[in-house]
């Protein structure tokens, strides 16, 4: 680890040339995973991960180097002037002195991953294979998997500030494979928390195995989707990925600050049904999207992005800020040393509302019951999304009938958020990993049971 000392050096050397802020990242990181395929170990790994990120901003522009060597204090000097000098000219000569440094720990550990071996891990997973195979003759292949990291970060700036951090962070993941004759049909599960092994300990495994599994085994005989415009019901928990996808992102600085979003200049102004609220909370305690200081040693908050419908916030980093002339938001991230932070999701759902899942698909004579989301692809500029859709029931009469296979929901996030007339009352939160210029990092989704009155909806029917 780097002296203080050392640390005021490296971003003193940083402005000598070009910039007006300087910024220093040091990770230190410990993980492991373990997947089993039909029980038996497929893989298991353990990494520790060191390195540096420095960072130099001259308004909007930025320029980011890193290295993984964090004993040659001159090397990293050095490395910190090269990259100011692709920086215009400015006057140097300032020296940066740091704050006492602030200690914060996202996630409490109780008990360390990297203290339970890897026999007692594999046992777990094991159980939950034979529980999902055990399901359904139908069932043909099990995956099951655990991952977890313990990570120490130290962020320093040229204003002076200086953090430290701990974060914890555990994951399982069960999938059920169904075969038919060429038919496959998949149902998966992949729970995650902000906590150490205690997690993996209370958590019911078998239960999330034997629904995998269920899901799988009623797919297999599910007949083609209809197709056409429809009301739409979707399930709570990760039916919030369609709103993370299609809305989250666009309400991201890193689109908004450079107007590459289709909500860009639309805060005050009515974007969505107003039966709608959403939030992004980092603050919400041991969930697998929090943290307590952001990636640039900025103190997480609670962000409501809508309010009754209207555009309330954007999420904003330190470079969206200066593009925006607004503050930071707190919800700068990167998935380690090796990325830049930008403005990221934490934990993004749509608030409760007040009624009753069981009188929203009452209230629907026809219609498609999406009970399990996949994946998709969005256009952040315009807001058009094309989502498949695991788990759908066709909806007649105001009861949930028959599955139904090869959904796909087509459509554009705005459309969406306005044809919202129902919003139930059971909000859950489901983990994900999202993807962005900052890499990979963990997030949730989230909303309770909500109706979309007319959507397209693409199928095989």
């Amino acid at each position: 680890m780097l002296s203080d000392v050392s640390i005021s050096r490296i971003l003193t050397a940083a402005l000598c040339h070009g910039g007006d802020f300087s910024e220093v990242y040091i990770e230190r990181s410990k993980s492991s995973s373990i997947s089993l395929l039909n029980g038996v170990v497929e893989g298991t790994s353990s990494n520790l991960i060191c390195g540096i990120g420095i960072r130099i901003l001259e308004g909007d522009k930025c320029v980011y180097v890193y290295s993984n060597d964090l004993q040659n204090e001159e090397k990293l000097i050095r490395m910190a002037k090269e990259a100011s000098a692709s920086l215009s000219e400015v006057p140097g000569g300032r020296t940066i002195y740091l704050k006492p440094m602030i200690n914060y720990t996202s996630q409490k550990c109780e008990i360390h991953p990297t203290s339970v071996s890897k026999a007692e891990k594999i046992l777990k997973l094991r159980k939950a294979a034979e529980t999902a195979s055990n399901y359904s003759s139908l069932i043909t292949q099990t995956s099951a998997s655990t991952a977890d990291v313990e990570k120490d970060v130290w962020i320093a700036n040229s204003d002076g500030l200086y953090v430290q951090d701990t974060r914890c962070r555990t994951r399982l993941m069960i999938q059920a494979i169904a075969s038919s004759g060429n038919n496959k049909e998949y149902g998966y599960f992949g729970p995650g928390s902000g906590e150490g092994y205690e997690f993996f300990e209370r958590y019911d495994l078998d239960a999330s195995a034997r629904e995998a599994a269920r899901i799988a085994a009623t797919m297999i005989d599910a007949k083609p989707c209809p197709s056409g415009k429809m009301p739409v019901v979707l399930g709570n928990g990760f039916g919030g990925v369609i709103f993370h996808e299609a809305c989250g992102h666009a309400l991201e600085a890193t689109a908004v600050g450079i107007k590459a979003s289709c909500f860009t200049d639309m805060e005050g102004k009515q974007i969505a049904s107003s039966i709608v609220n959403a939030f992004d909370d980092a603050r919400i305690a041991k969930e697998w999207g929090s943290y307590e200081v952001d990636d640039e040693g900025t103190p997480s908050q609670t962000t409501q992005l809508i309010k009754d419908g209207i555009l309330n916030s954007y999420l904003i980093d330190k470079i969206g800020s200066r593009r925006m002339n607004v503050a930071s938001t707190g919800c700068a991230r990167r998935e380690s040393y090796t990325y830049s932070p930008t403005s990221r999701m934490s934990n993004t759902f749509i608030a409760n509302g007040e009624t009753d899942p069981k009188d929203i698909i009452a209230d629907t004579e026809y219609g498609l019951y999406c009970a399990n989301m996949g994946g998709g692809s969005v256009d952040t500029a315009t807001g058009e999304f094309n989502f498949a859709v695991n788990e759908a029931y066709v909806i007649r009469n105001g009861k949930v009938c028959e599955p139904v296979k090869g959904a796909t929901l087509v459509g554009k996030g705005n459309d969406v958020l306005m044809n919202i007339d129902r919003v139930g009352n059971d909000l859950k939160l489901a983990q994900g990993m999202c993807g962005s210029e900052s890499g990979t990092i963990p997030v949730d989704v989230g909303q309770p049971t909500i109706r979309v009155q007319d959507i397209t909806v693409g199928g095989q029917a």
